[in-house]
């Protein structure tokens, strides 16, 4: 058990709120970044506390430095921060092609996805790098199988997105490995969430789940249980490390 904090990210609906409940149930002090939703991020919030777990909600849209300073700064005033999982992302619409796509849609994406999570990491290593008085901790980033597989006319901008944060895992993992630090990635495969909806294509992973060698999409559950291993003590050895949970996709 542990009373460290750890700062979630779209922690209000799919892959977020179920790390949340499960970090909760394995005494973490949880806090809930949500970009919109207030009401989801408060029923997370009530559902930890009704198991006695402690949480509080903040609002944060990754894509604006000033409220990733502001959700940093709230989780200061929580407790030692312990654990960093970067879950929030976002899709454009699926199914355009990359000689269709406005500039609009790559900034927002990489906005997001990218920069977003870079400078969510940049506040959580000041914090919990033993060089700047801290006591290590846990970066885990959310990728996806589509960095491998680049989701031609799909949407190549997101898959290009997490090809970014998995260069980008390996590549943090290895300058604060040394600081009390350890940095991994997910890569989810086809998971049963709504983010398939913001795609326009809310039946996608269930359409697709043919192609999955396990013959079936994977569950937010499923994914929580790897990441919350992550940023345990029986993963101490592991850094710079990417984990697919992708039923063998």
């Amino acid at each position: 058990m542990t009373d460290k904090v750890v700062v979630i990210t779209g922690g209000s609906r799919g892959i977020g709120r179920a790390t949340a409940l499960a970090a909760a149930a394995r005494g973490y002090r949880v806090v809930v970044g949500y970009a919109t939703n207030q009401a989801a991020a408060n029923e997370v919030v009530a559902a930890i506390e009704a198991k006695n777990g402690k949480a509080i909600a903040v609002k944060c849209d990754v894509g604006s430095e000033q409220d990733i300073l502001a959700l940093f700064k709230a989780a200061d005033g929580f407790g030692t921060l312990g654990a960093l999982v970067n879950n929030a992302g976002i899709v454009g619409k699926s199914g355009v092609r990359v000689d269709e796509m406005s500039a609009e849609r790559i900034q927002q994406m990489m906005a997001v996805n990218v920069t977003g999570s870079i400078l969510c990491a940049r506040e959580a290593v000041k914090r919990m790098s033993t060089k700047h008085g801290g006591q290590g901790g846990v970066i885990v980033n959310l990728s996806s199988v589509a960095a491998k597989l680049g989701a031609p006319n799909t949407y190549v901008d997101y898959a290009a997105s997490k090809g970014a944060i998995d260069s980008f895992t390996v590549g943090l993992g290895y300058e604060v490995a040394a600081e009390g630090i350890r940095v991994a990635g997910i890569r989810p495969g086809l998971i049963d969430t709504d983010i398939h909806a913001a795609g326009g294509e809310p039946d996608r992973a269930h359409r697709l789940a043919h192609m999955v060698p396990m013959k079936r999409v994977g569950t937010a559950d499923e994914i929580a249980n790897a990441i919350v291993w992550l940023i345990s003590d029986e993963a101490s050895y592991v850094t710079s490390a990417i984990l697919d949970v992708s039923g063998g996709r």
